[in-house]
This record gives structure tokens, sequence and C-alpha cells, in this order.
């Protein structure tokens, strides 16, 4: 199933990528310096994309991506919410991810924004027993029949 425009990964200019990857390094390199600059650094940078980083993630970041998918990263929406996806989009969605398909991080947070689930991506990568070979439609149903407690 194609995505709808709204659904899939937004493009990042070459530029903006240039400009994420550079303060990415000059806050790593605060961070990893104990600067006291670094904590406003990485305020100004949640600031500017909309994420909620922390030092260590610019510390680290090595460990699980390279530069420019972070760099990607931030430059996408945190919370890419679509008030309305349907059940289908949901679907393949999931499929997407289970696929592994080269945007799986963008992927996860739509998923994640889009669905009450709180720990929906614990249904596709450390599923309970009843879904473990569950296909994307299961994985769906289980996410949106999920119902947040009212305190």
């Amino acid at each position: 199933m194609d995505l709808r425009l709204e659904l899939l990964p937004p493009p990042v200019s070459r530029e903006r990528l240039d400009e994420l990857c550079r303060e990415i390094e000059r806050i790593s390199d605060l961070v990893v310096l104990r600067s006291e600059d670094a904590d406003e650094a990485i305020e100004a940078f949640n600031a500017m994309t909309g994420h909620d980083y922390g030092a260590l993630d610019f510390a680290e970041y090595d460990a699980s991506r390279d530069l420019e998918n972070f760099a990607r990263e931030a430059a996408r929406p945190a919370h890419p919410r679509v008030p309305d996806i349907t059940r289908d989009e949901l679907v393949e969605v999931v499929r997407r991810l289970s696929a592994a398909f080269p945007e799986s991080d963008y992927y996860l947070r739509l998923l994640s924004a889009n669905v009450s689930h709180p720990r929906v991506s614990d249904l596709l990568f450390h599923p309970p027993a009843e879904l473990q070979e569950a296909s994307a439609e299961q994985i769906v149903e289980e996410a949106l029949k999920y119902r947040p407690i009212s305190l």
C-alpha cells in the first residue's frame, strides 16, 4: 500500500542537514568537555527542532547511528501526529517497521504519536506471548484497543 504524503518521512534539505550536523557536533563537544554552555545549547537545539534530547543523546549518538541520521531525525517532527490516520495506514506503517524500511525510526515515531498505547513499540519488538507471530493487522488491533485508565 502506498502511504499518502502526510505519512511519509518529510524530505530534509542538504543545507538543513549540514546545519544540524554542525550543531550536533558542537553540542557533542560541549557535553564531552563538560562545558557550562552544554545545557543551554541543548535547550536551544530542542527549541529549534521540537525534540527533547538530553546530554547523553549528544555524547553517545555515534554508538547507535551516524551524524547524518541523527540530524535527519532532529529535522523531522518529534511527534508526527496525523489526526485522520486510518487503521489501514497504521497497518502499513507496522508492515514497514516489520520489514525494517530505511526510515524505520520515523515510522516508529509516527506510530507512537498516532496510537494511545504507551508501549506500542513493545508490541512489535518485544511482543507478549499471544502476539509472537502476530500480523501487522493484529498488532494494530491490539494497539488501538488500549484505553488509558483515567485517574
